[in-house]
């Protein structure tokens, strides 16, 4: 067999192999051989029919079929003797089958980029420092109460932070648009559940009530046609429902897992430890994203195509998962391109795709294993937070695909305090609620 590879520019390959006329011989013959004992011929007995007979009738379909088995056949061995390794499926084009003569044909695919480790050393990590404070601990106990608030008419204005029940129509130049138009909606003034105006409009209105509020689109507003635009929007006020908060009982405290006996305090405590437990996970995610932002700036690499290709529908079904489309009744599986084009989430793909070859190399370089105790304490923190821990504990024993994915987070948890070590993060005081900011959309990976 001969091989040749060649390489056309960055990561793509053409590995052009030459299978010996003798050897496709072999299998054609061998190919009619096994049909042979099976075929059934008109006028001779099953698997009686002479060759001769059998080749006219099947000798094109054992040609395709032997080239179809040679290909899958050579193509490993031809890899190995040109010394690659693909990432990814290859393309592959016949480019000469002829009967006596060679099978030649030509493997299109791509390799993964040689990486050279650099700037693990010269990384400028900040470490937030953050303090729960009282003040943090109260937001909690309030959000908590607040989760269980109930609701009373009241026959006041409506304010901020009251529910109101109303119906609307909204109209340009005295005529209804699209989408304009409510009954019996409940919305909490302040939260921008609405349009800014028509939210301010509602306040200082006692129910019933019917008046016109001038609502005026923002610029980037969805929908193109009314960007800028002003609309009249005739509401009708029905209620104005004030939150009424639930006090701290015991009723109150069973139902937050805290014994009734330890009072507010318990209750303040448990808020602690969940706050400062949040506050060490976002720590640990910006320690985390600031290593693999600076690993990627400084190591930009050129990514297979292929590695792209498969992660995009992994990002695809991701993003349809959080959105909870594949639960919305009618939803296809086919309308997912539509609704989600892959080209969205290409660059985010080709992120994970560098990240992971990089985490790859680091990992090799540093002599990095699994540290299998680490796994067994991840899976006994998530069971931790369950009623019964140790059949969730089970459960994770028993899903090897749940277990993979805990073994590559802890393998890159490794990564990450590999790096670590190599650098002193600089302190940098902040506020809980600043930690707990969405953090900022991180570089795209290089993709040339």
């Amino acid at each position: 067999m001969e091989v040749q590879l060649e390489a056309p520019g960055g990561l793509r390959r053409e590995l052009r192999v030459r299978v010996p006329a003798e050897q496709v011989s072999k299998a054609v013959d061998e190919r009619l051989k096994r049909m042979a004992s099976r075929a059934k011929v008109p006028g001779f007995r099953p698997g009686k029919a002479p060759m001769k007979v059998i080749q006219q009738q099947y000798g094109d379909s054992a040609r395709l079929d032997a080239v179809s088995d040679l290909v899958n056949q050579t193509y490993p061995e031809a890899l190995s003797q040109a010394g690659v390794a693909p990432a990814g499926q290859p393309r592959i084009d016949i480019t000469a089958e002829t009967a006596g003569e060679a099978l030649e044909y030509v493997a299109h695919f791509e390799v993964y980029p040689e990486i050279t480790l650099q700037g693990l050393d010269a990384m400028k990590i900040e470490k937030p420092e953050v303090e729960v404070t009282e003040a943090d601990v109260d937001r909690l106990v309030d959000n908590l109460r607040k989760a269980r608030r109930g609701f009373e008419v009241v026959e006041r204005a409506a304010a901020d932070g009251d529910t109101v029940t109303v119906d609307f129509v909204g109209k340009i130049d005295g005529e209804a648009f699209g989408g304009s138009e409510g009954k019996d909606v409940r919305l909490e003034i302040g939260q921008g559940q609405f349009l800014p105006d028509l939210e301010a409009g509602m306040v200082g209105k006692s129910a019933p009530a019917d008046f016109v509020v001038d609502v005026t689109f923002p610029g980037d507003y969805r929908r193109e046609d009314l960007q800028g635009k002003t609309a009249q929007f005739e509401v009708s006020l029905k209620k104005v429902e004030a939150a009424t908060l639930p006090e701290i009982d015991a009723e109150f405290l069973k139902g937050h897992n805290v014994d009734p006996d330890a009072g507010v305090d318990g209750l303040r405590s448990k808020c602690r430890q969940a706050l400062e437990k949040e506050r060490d996970k976002a720590v640990r995610n910006r320690l985390k994203q600031q290593v693999m932002d600076q690993l990627l700036a400084a190591n930009p690499i050129e990514v297979p195509t292929a590695l792209v290709e498969q992660e995009t529908p992994r990002l695809q079904q991701e993003a349809a998962s959080r959105m909870g489309l594949q639960n919305q009744k009618g939803f296809k599986p086919e309308q997912l391109d539509q609704m989600l084009p892959a080209q969205i989430f290409t660059p985010q793909a080709q992120r994970r795709v560098a990240l992971g070859l990089l985490v790859g190399e680091v990992m090799k370089s540093e002599k990095i294993e699994l540290d299998s105790s680490r796994v067994d304490t991840e899976i006994a923190n998530i069971a931790a937070d369950y009623e019964h821990p140790e059949q969730v504990r089970q459960y994770y024993q028993s899903r090897p695909d749940l277990l993979q994915g805990l073994r590559a987070m802890v393998l890159e948890e490794q990564v990450v305090d590999t790096l670590l070590d190599k650098v002193t993060p600089a302190a940098v005081t902040m506020t809980l609620d600043a930690l707990l900011q969405p953090p900022q959309p991180p570089a795209q990976a290089s993709a040339e």
